[in-house]
C-alpha cells in the first residue's frame, strides 16, 4: 500500500512538472503553479525541472528492490 502512494506521488510529481514545463513553453500556466512562477521565470523553470527530477528519483527508489540489493552485493 505505501509503495503504491509513493509511486503514484513520483509519477504526479513527474507528470505535472512536464506539463507544466511544456506549456510555460506554450506561454500558458497551470492555475495552481502561478505561485512558481511569481519570482522569475528562471526560478519557475528551475522548480519546474526540480518537480521533474524529484518525481523520477522517487519512482526509482520505490521501484527498487533494495533486500534483493543487500542479497547480491556480499
Amino acid at each position: 500500500m505505501k509503495k503504491a502512494l509513493w509511486l503514484s506521488v513520483g509519477f504526479l510529481l513527474f507528470i505535472i512538472g512536464f506539463t507544466a514545463l511544456v506549456l510555460s513553453i506554450i506561454g500558458v500556466q497551470f492555475a495552481f503553479l502561478t505561485w512558481i512562477d511569481a519570482p522569475g521565470g528562471l526560478f519557475g523553470m528551475i522548480a519546474k525541472i526540480l518537480m521533474i527530477v524529484a518525481g523520477i528519483v522517487v519512482v526509482y527508489l520505490t521501484a527498487t528492490d533494495w533486500r534483493a540489493e543487500d542479497g547480491e552485493g556480499g
